[in-house]
């Protein structure tokens, strides 16, 4: 498997453009490998100095507010990036023209939030918690700064404001747990965190002393991007049921700290899902670039990521399932011993999440918004309809399986059902059966 994946890079550097691409994913792949630590030692610290209910129920908080993320989003990530590719001369009105349409959205999620809120059997400290994780949303319109360095393949400066925040919430929250500071304060860390990643995001893009986009505000662009982007918003708040959902019905059936048990297992599986995501917006103005002027090469690096990302996520995959009591007793203790069981099972999860992460790119670049949306419900109502099921029978093992085999559906199985998938489906099945295939097709 080894052998296979350094086939796979060495393939990969034979292409044009690679040390430029290489250089920006190295500076993503740095800050996500830092962020992993911190949550791995002060996230894990958190966890323990919190117990199952307390952090059970922060994790709840966030999964809640997360639900409706997309709407402050509004879908218009990789839609900006792609048309700042396209069009560089209209970097102002694409930028500024995101900014307040993602601040606009930011404003009514707050206000959909807090209607959702009223049908639940949350109290009024938990829905507190969830209004001010889910207020550092209107600080996100910030992030088309990032779409800007994503466009230049300049993430370097994206890196340093990411890193810059992380160092400045690891520390804050070291002095909580040195005072003993009540979960209320931990709530407020996240806020603070979208204030700080704004802040130095607008610093990076100052620095680069090319003007400024607030004043822009094109309502022919604006109408143009959620034209492509609504379905994108459909899909994200469905993407979201379906990666949150769990978390919200372990609460609602079971109770607090079994959320928590559940979370501290998910936290060491999705801490992998950074890997395909910053190879991905590294390599999707290649892939836009491909798509425009080599049909056959664009077919050919669609086959490598694919397989590169599958057999990545199964090498993953292999040991943390060996490891997965003796990982979980070493970092949470003798406290979240459950969640092993939880993690040999949702750490397969991530064979398709690296492969669906990759498979979004080439729904973007083709501008199927709506197969995003439709598969991604197909995999939400599966999710939820299983998790009816399993989490009563089986608790929290129940509720690990559902993703599973919820992520399988959405990324997979719902492509036979899609004609304009087909090609995309024979692409998968042969990146999972046999991953030499690329350096065939580069023969």
């Amino acid at each position: 498997m080894l052998t296979r994946l350094t086939q796979l890079v060495h393939s990969a550097r034979t292409h044009a453009g690679f040390r430029r691409y290489a250089a920006n994913t190295t500076w993503m792949f740095a800050e996500q490998m830092l962020r992993m630590v911190a949550g791995l030692l002060v996230g894990i610290w958190v966890a323990r100095y919190l117990g199952p209910t307390q952090f059970g129920l922060f994790s709840y908080a966030v999964a809640f507010a997360s639900l409706f993320s997309s709407i402050a989003k509004l879908g218009l990530d990789s839609i900006v990036v792609r048309d700042l590719v396209s069009h560089p001369e209209q970097r102002d009105v694409y930028l500024g023209t995101a900014f307040w349409l993602k601040l606009i959205g930011a404003v009514l999620m707050l206000g959909i939030i807090g209607i959702a809120m009223q049908f639940t059997s949350s109290d009024a400290t938990t829905k507190l918690y969830i209004l001010i994780i889910a207020g550092g949303s209107v600080f996100q319109a910030f992030e088309v700064v990032d779409f800007y360095f994503q466009s230049k393949v300049l993430s370097k400066f994206v890196s340093i404001c990411k890193v810059t925040q992380l160092v400045i919430s690891s520390l804050i929250k070291l002095y909580l747990m040195f005072v003993q500071a009540e979960l209320l304060w931990f709530v407020l860390v996240s806020l603070v965190d979208q204030v700080t990643l704004a802040l130095t995001l607008f610093l990076a893009y100052r620095y680069q002393k090319i003007g400024q986009f607030f004043g822009y505000l094109n309502g022919k662009v604006a109408k143009l991007l959620l034209r492509d982007s609504w379905p994108l918003v459909l899909s994200g708040i469905v993407i979201m049921i379906y990666m949150r959902i769990d978390q919200i019905m372990i609460k609602e059936i079971l109770n607090e700290k079994e959320v928590g048990i559940y979370t501290a297992a998910v936290r060491l599986s999705e801490v992998w899902y950074f890997v395909p995501i910053l190879l991905t917006n590294s390599i999707f103005p290649a892939i836009v670039n491909a798509r425009q002027n080599c049909i056959l090469q664009y077919h050919s690096r669609l086959q490598q990521l694919y397989t590169f990302m599958i057999w990545l996520a199964i090498a993953i995959a292999l040991p943390m399932t060996l490891a997965s009591d003796y990982l979980i007793r070493l970092l949470y203790g003798d406290a979240y011993i459950l969640a092993g069981q939880v993690l040999v099972i949702h750490i397969w999860t991530g064979v398709f999440v690296f492969m669906g992460v990759a498979f979004s790119r080439f729904m973007i670049a083709e501008n199927y918004g709506k197969q995003i949306m439709y598969r991604t419900a197909f995999g939400a109502i599966v999710n939820v309809l299983l998790n009816i099921y399993l989490i009563p029978k089986y608790g929290i093992r129940g509720a690990a399986s559902a993703t599973l085999i919820a992520q399988f559906f959405a990324n997979y199985v719902y492509d036979f059902f899609d004609p304009l998938m087909h090609q995309q489906l024979k692409l998968k099945t042969l990146a999972l059966l046999n991953p030499t295939l690329p350096f065939r097709l580069n023969r």
